[in-house]
């Protein structure tokens, strides 16, 4: 693992975490939370944002869904946070529009440290599968919110629900990878207050 790598463990009532992220992986994975379509999305984060990424999550997924996927947003927040240690020479903003056959999503990100998220995201159906869709958001808060990280994801077009929601992932994770690399061009912290 390079030195841009965080673990974090989340144990609660309701869910039992461990995560690992490195920054600067090749977009290896292993994830098992017990909810497939969930797990299929957090590979994405991984695999186009080109993050190591090792998840391993239980919950009372009998009651809902909604418990495990707050709560792995939220340690995967506390990783990005933790794994960009002071941002010195971060490059701090990301871009991505990755289309999925007709949906398309555009993510934008900012690691300033102030959480802010816009969620426009239009479901033709409540559910892909078992997982519900409103969820994608709740997952999008939660993240961007323990990162430190503004978040916009705006929907241009589409209509199938999993195409949607996987345009999104994708250019979370092509934003990610972009706001969290180095420019060797900075030596300092990419404000122009001196701090983040």
């Amino acid at each position: 693992m390079s030195a841009r790598s965080a673990t974090i463990e989340r144990n609660t009532t309701e869910t039992q975490i461990a995560l690992t992220l490195d920054l600067d992986g090749s977009g290896q994975y292993e994830i098992n939370t017990g909810v497939g379509f969930f797990d299929h999305m957090l590979s994405h984060i991984a695999r186009h944002g080109l993050f190591d990424l090792r998840i391993e999550a239980a919950g009372d997924i009998e009651v809902d869904y909604h418990h495990l996927v707050e709560d792995v947003g939220i340690v995967l927040g506390q990783a990005i946070a933790e794994a960009v240690g002071d941002k010195r020479g971060l490059v701090r903003y990301g871009l991505a529009l990755c289309p999925m056959d007709e949906a398309l999503v555009l993510v934008t990100v900012d690691l300033g440290g102030r959480s802010y998220v816009r969620c426009e995201l239009s479901f033709n159906a409540p559910k892909v599968g078992e997982f519900d869709t409103e969820l994608v958001c709740e997952f999008f808060r939660a993240l961007a919110s323990n990162a430190g990280m503004a978040l916009h994801v705006v929907q241009q077009s589409g209509g199938n629900a999993h195409h949607v929601a996987e345009s999104a992932f994708k250019s979370l994770a092509r934003a990610l990878d972009e706001a969290t690399q180095i420019d060797e061009r900075v030596s300092d912290i990419p404000s122009t207050k001196g701090v983040l």
